[in-house]
C-alpha cells in the first residue's frame, strides 16, 4: 500500500487547501507590492497544493464530491484571509452565497 492510500484523503484535501491559501496570500501581497519573491513563493505554494491535491482525488476517485468540498473550502479559506489578514470587509449578499455554496457541498456529499 503506497503512502497515497494509508493517509486519509481529508489529509491531503486539507494539506491542498492550506497550501492554496499561503498561494492566495501571497497573491494579495503581490497586489499590494508587486515583487519577483512573491510570484515565486505563489508558484512554490500552488504546485504543492496541486501534489496534496492528486492524493485527495486519487483516494476518493468522486471529482464532483471532492471538487466541491475543495472550492468551498477553498472559497472560505481565500474569504478568511482578505476579512482577517487584509481587513477586507463582506457585504450580506456575500455571506448568503457562502452559506449558499456550503448547502450546495453538503448535499452534493449524500447524493
Amino acid at each position: 500500500m503506497s503512502i497515497f492510500h494509508s493517509i486519509n484523503y481529508i489529509f491531503w484535501l486539507i494539506g491542498s487547501i492550506i497550501f492554496f491559501g499561503i498561494g492566495e496570500f501571497l497573491s494579495k501581497k503581490f497586489a499590494l507590492n508587486p515583487k519577483w519573491i512573491f510570484v515565486i513563493g505563489i508558484i512554490i505554494t500552488y504546485s504543492i497544493g496541486v501534489l496534496f491535491w492528486l492524493p485527495a482525488i486519487l483516494q476518493k476517485n468522486q471529482l464532483s464530491i471532492i471538487g466541491t468540498m475543495w472550492s468551498i473550502l477553498s472559497l472560505l479559506i481565500t474569504v478568511l484571509i482578505g476579512l482577517l489578514i487584509f481587513g477586507e470587509k463582506l457585504n450580506t449578499l456575500g455571506i448568503i452565497g457562502i452559506i449558499l455554496a456550503f448547502v450546495t457541498t453538503i448535499i452534493l456529499s449524500l447524493a
